[in-house]
């Protein structure tokens, strides 16, 4: 059947923190140097590893898991902090950065306008606080959204299949319709696909933190969307 509805993660599908530009800040304090694409390959294994030894603590209140994070993060690159004291400075980093809130990517809104230029549905579902809306909001991506669902509003979270059953509903849409992009397997594409929809993970380093994963359709970001939908027919190609 045709793709009518395309559905989206928020976390790093359509946003980002400049997280990696804080890191190396913080480093630099501490007398370290090590080059920022290193530092940006250790924090997507960190991703990785959390979504697949740890699903659903990402979308918890960062205080809740972020200077275990951090150890990971520290660990992968040879490097030993105290946590407490990182996790601490690395917030007030942020703030001197200017580095606190949600961006989104520079492709973002021309991706989405294009989709819905060519007739596509678009929307959101995503395990977010109750912060969403105004990260929405700030980028100017509301309008650009036909449905919205957030875990924290409705009671249910990803991977269960249910809020995914439940944004269908309220679209009037079949899952064989519908296609879901994110960037999280464990989250996004077993939760899509009990739901009956097709997928693409975002996965920014090829196979890089999810080598253990077959018959998956990656992407580099949602730039690729353009190219991997057949706009005419709208058929995935």
């Amino acid at each position: 059947m045709a793709i009518n509805f395309i559905w989206f993660d928020l976390g790093y599908t359509l946003v980002y923190q400049d997280r990696e530009q804080v890191y190396v800040r913080y480093l630099a304090e501490q007398g370290v140097s090590i080059p920022q694409e290193r530092i940006e390959e250790a924090y997507h294994l960190a991703d990785k590893h959390f979504m697949r030894d740890y699903p659903g603590v990402l979308a918890k209140e960062r205080d809740t898991f972020f200077p275990w994070y951090l150890g990971v993060l520290n660990h992968s690159l040879g490097l030993h902090f105290d946590l407490t004291k990182q996790y601490r400075r690395i917030l007030e980093v942020q703030l001197e950065l200017e580095c606190v809130g949600w961006r989104s990517f520079p492709f973002t809104r021309p991706v989405l306008e294009n989709l819905k230029e060519h007739s596509y549905g678009v929307g959101l579902i995503s395990n977010w606080d109750h912060t969403a809306r105004d990260v929405l909001e700030r980028n100017g991506l509301l309008p650009l959204l036909d449905e919205i669902v957030i875990s924290s509003e409705v009671g249910i979270e990803k991977p269960d299949r249910a809020i995914f059953q439940l944004a269908l509903e309220r679209a009037g849409i079949s899952p064989e319709e519908s296609l879901y992009v994110g960037d999280n397997y464990y989250d996004d594409v077993i939760g899509s696909e009990r739901a009956g929809m097709q997928s693409y993970l975002i996965n920014r380093f090829g196979t890089l933190g999810i080598e253990e994963l077959d018959s998956v359709q990656l992407i580099s970001s949602i730039q690729e969307l353009p190219q991997r939908l057949s706009v005419s027919s709208k058929i995935i190609s």
